[in-house]
């Protein structure tokens, strides 16, 4: 048993930062960034050995989104002091489609031109929308949940191909956090308190 886990090491512990992120992203908590910056250090490890780059690439971009949603939340805080939670506007809605599915197309691209990739299609594709994702957790918009729903079942899909069996049991975990992350912020206080001496950010 020490050996095995000596062998998953990173996964391991991509596992317990991943799944606490996730936690405290659905209970509305701003740790979900430090801890979301750590697990975004492990997870490049784990994805670029697994040849998995748009997703060690994303954990790059997660890393500087993670920062802004840090800023954005210390700004954003609900009666509660947790983080406010809003409805996306349709109107973002045809325009995010269009990004999506053009960046998707770009990084299929680029795995096929300049790398190995096994899974180029795959590996875009759930990058390109877990950007998105955490794009809409930043705003602080309740819809970023389904999103987070649908690419981690895919995920769940692509990472029992790729034989990356802890993550695949984390991203089954997330599933659950994302329908509890769900139906908490449907419950939350929507009024932003104005925090005009905020000095702290955790």
């Amino acid at each position: 048993m020490l050996e095995w886990m000596l062998a998953h090491w990173t996964e391991i512990l991509g596992f317990v930062t991943g799944a606490l992120c996730v936690w405290f992203a659905a209970t509305r908590n701003i740790w979900t960034f430090p801890i979301g910056l750590a697990s975004n250090v492990v997870f490049f490890e784990v994805f670029f050995q697994a040849q998995l780059y748009a997703d060690a690439g994303l954990q790059v971009v997660y890393f500087g989104l993670g920062i802004a949603g840090w800023i954005g939340w210390v700004r954003g805080r609900a009666i509660d002091k947790k983080a406010a939670t809003e409805r996306m506007p349709r109107r973002y809605i045809p325009a995010i489609i269009a990004v999506a599915l053009a960046a998707t197309t770009l990084l299929v691209w680029v795995l096929v031109t300049f790398t190995d990739s096994p899974t180029p299609v795959p590996d875009a594709a759930t990058t390109t929308v877990s950007l998105v994702a955490q794009f809409l957790l930043n705003r602080r918009w309740i819809e970023n949940w389904y999103v987070w729903i649908a690419v981690d079942v895919a995920y769940i899909a692509l990472y029992l191909y790729k034989e990356l069996l802890i993550t695949a049991a984390l991203y089954l975990i997330f599933i659950a956090l994302c329908v509890h992350g769900l139906r908490t912020w449907r419950r939350a206080p929507h009024e932003v308190v104005a925090r005009e001496k905020e000095s702290r950010v955790v």
